[in-house]
């Protein structure tokens, strides 16, 4: 069975590291909040200024000035930070953080990440994700394997080449998918794990580029 959105935001959570400063993306990548080990400590950042963020509220915890990067109600740990988003992006294009987690509409097999924009479609801006792309040493993607259109039919987001505009060339490191864990490598895109019940054929058949 593929995972479900909590075990990929909990498997994304192993890629976090003691000590380590983190931003998540909007999205799915929010959830890794929920799942950061008791025993690590974690700082995890958000561009409009934001150094500590918990897990999501409960509903008496909620905060409407409490929130992060996608203007969802957050919550704060011992120690947290709130300043301006001119210092949170100084953090991150002066290399202050450790790991970023993006989401993503496709994913090439170099590492090419598109995750800001549709032609056609009216965006508010692109965010922090091209800065983020560029100043933080490890980037790791975590989205759905594939897209699902309304018709039922599925288009390919891990693709030779991204035909969506570009956020960054060669900045991706690691994917993670409902479906398994793959790495970005000189020789092409690497599976590292499979989900559960989720057979190597079965990945491949979602994936349009050949997975090593």
């Amino acid at each position: 069975m593929p995972w479900t959105q909590d075990q990929m935001a909990a498997r994304a959570a192993q890629e976090l590291q003691d000590g380590f400063y983190v931003n998540l993306g909007i999205g799915m990548p929010t959830l890794v909040a929920n799942f950061v080990p008791a025993d690590m400590e974690v700082w995890l950042q958000s561009e409009n200024g934001m150094l500590g963020i918990g897990p999501f509220p409960t509903e008496d915890q909620v905060d409407p000035d409490l929130i992060n990067a996608g203007k969802q109600t957050v919550t704060t740990i011992k120690g947290t930070s709130i300043f301006g988003s001119h210092e949170s992006f100084a953090m991150i294009r002066g290399g202050k953080i450790n790991l970023s987690i993006l989401g993503a509409m496709q994913v090439s097999e170099k590492g090419d990440l598109a995750n800001w924009m549709i032609p056609g479609k009216m965006v508010k801006g692109m965010g922090g994700a091209m800065d983020l792309v560029a100043g933080v040493p490890r980037c790791i993607v975590l989205m759905e394997h594939v897209a699902k259109k309304k018709d039922g039919t599925e288009d390919f987001k891990i693709i030779p080449e991204c035909t969506l505009p570009l956020t960054g060339k060669g900045v991706i490191d690691r994917i993670i998918t409902d479906l398994g864990v793959m790495d970005v490598t000189p020789q092409g895109l690497k599976l590292v794990e499979l989900a559960p019940g989720v057979t190597r054929e079965f990945i491949q058949s979602k994936t349009g580029v050949k997975l090593i």
